[in-house]
């Protein structure tokens, strides 16, 4: 089966992906957009986690043929052809379509209204000892891959993949680093992710989440896309076409050929300024401090439940349904679009900004000071965002293989190959004081 896309033209389906794409908690990924109150700020960018799942599922088989398939084999190390080419690629399809299924109406607010991470019950080789916090969607995701009316539609797909077969938990390992493969929650560990005495599960993973994922290189490009800016655009084909890995003690981690080191650069600033421009706009951030403070407010009565499938129910048109029916006056001026207005906005972390931040934080402190003592209330927020986290705990390093033909074929740890994480190590926040229009 193929589907049209906006980005990739066709996408095919494998009959193994049919059942889990048309179940009830794929299907309600239509109904939570991607961007949530950013339609606000950019009216196109009404895009949603259905379709992204889709592409990142899709980004993620290009990025693995591009580094197993037969045109560009792995070191010669490895057997030919690559023996578990077919059951590394199904469940790493299976890994990326979804990563995001797990995910809460309109925004990553609504973690605010999730019940405590104990009482959605996550099986017992994923759940948390002896921490009590609130659930976030990463943990939904798991618990409807694992213990689900899904569960069994993903070991059925496994089944058809061939032997040895996968199972619910081998594509949880793969978005969850901490959990232990196995068929099976709470089993020995087994060993489906090694290969001729090298262990897959690093590079794998990494396709799924890492500073080069398929998650990033399709929402960046969708993204921007939709919202009609060009931030988020990179060259996706010389950049995926340059992956390959290298195998160390035994282990096989993400790689990148040295001549895309550059397109890799402008991806991360691609992203940076994604977040500034996009993510981070004044209109779409005071649209999730209001719905912070409803979910907040004493006689909030929204939450999600811990019932995994009576999650399926709750999606965007759910959450608007219910601020459209709430008194609460925070859900009415989300409801009625009569939001608080910018007042002031500061940034920080530019060379500008950094001679004048003790002035900045004077400012700031006499505009509030001004509005306490005034009995004006306002709502204040800083958005903070940094080029990567990769160069502070590269757990799983991606390296630069490099080959000039005169010598032998080198692999350099990233964070040695260039020095743009040094040059945007600071992080850079703004922030916006909003009070409520006249």
């Amino acid at each position: 089966m193929e589907i049209r896309d906006v980005i990739y033209g066709s996408v095919v389906i494998e009959a193994s992906e049919l059942a889990i794409i048309d179940s009830p908690y794929f299907q309600r990924l239509r109904q939570i957009k991607q961007l949530g109150f950013s339609e606000n700020s950019f009216p196109s960018a009404t895009h949603n986690r259905f379709v992204h799942s889709l592409g990142a599922m899709q980004a993620a088989s290009t990025a693995f043929d591009a580094i197993f398939g037969p045109k560009r084999p792995l070191p010669d190390t490895l057997s030919q052809p690559f023996q578990a080419y077919n059951r590394f690629r199904a469940v790493v399809r299976l890994a990326a379509l979804l990563h995001d299924v797990g995910h809460g109406p309109l925004s990553h607010t609504t973690e605010f209204a999730m019940p405590e991470i104990r009482e959605l019950k996550l099986p017992r080789a994923v759940a948390p000892q002896g921490k009590s916090r609130k659930a976030t969607h990463e943990d939904y995701t798991l618990k409807i891959i694992l213990d689900s009316s899904l569960t069994p539609l993903i070991s059925q797909a496994g089944q058809a993949s061939e032997t040895p077969a996968f199972g619910p938990l081998h594509v949880a390992a793969l978005i969850e680093p901490g959990i232990e493969p196995g068929i099976e929650p709470g089993i020995e560990k087994d060993y489906f992710f090694w290969e001729g005495g090298i262990d897959f599960r690093p590079i794998l993973q990494q396709l799924i989440s890492s500073e080069l994922d398929a998650d990033r290189m399709d929402y960046l490009r969708r993204d921007s896309l939709h919202a009609g800016v060009s931030y988020g655009q990179f060259d996706f084909d010389w950049l995926v076409g340059n992956l390959t890995g290298h195998i160390t003690q035994q282990k096989c981690y993400l790689a990148l050929q040295h001549r895309a080191l550059y397109a890799f650069e402008d991806f991360l600033i691609s992203r940076y300024h994604m977040f500034l421009m996009v993510y981070f706009h004044h209109k779409s951030v005071i649209y999730d401090e209001m719905l912070a403070q409803y979910l907040g407010s004493p006689d909030c009565t929204y939450t999600l439940p811990s019932d995994i499938e009576k999650y399926c129910e709750y999606n965007d048109a759910h959450l608007s349904a219910h601020l459209y029916n709430s008194p609460n006056a925070w859900a009415r001026r989300i409801a009625d679009r009569k939001p608080y207005r910018m007042l002031v906005e500061l940034h920080s972390g530019i060379p500008a900004a950094k001679a004048a931040r003790a002035e900045q934080e004077r400012l700031l402190t006499q505009i509030t000071s001004t509005l306490d003592r005034e009995g004006t209330h306002y709502l204040s927020s800083t958005s903070t965002s940094e080029l990567s986290k990769y160069f502070r705990r590269p757990k799983d390093p991606i390296y630069v293989r490099y080959d000039n033909h005169y010598s032998e074929i080198s692999f350099i740890p990233l964070e040695q190959c260039t020095d743009l994480f040094q040059k945007y190590e600071e992080k850079r926040s703004i922030t916006r004081v909003y009070v409520a229009p006249v």
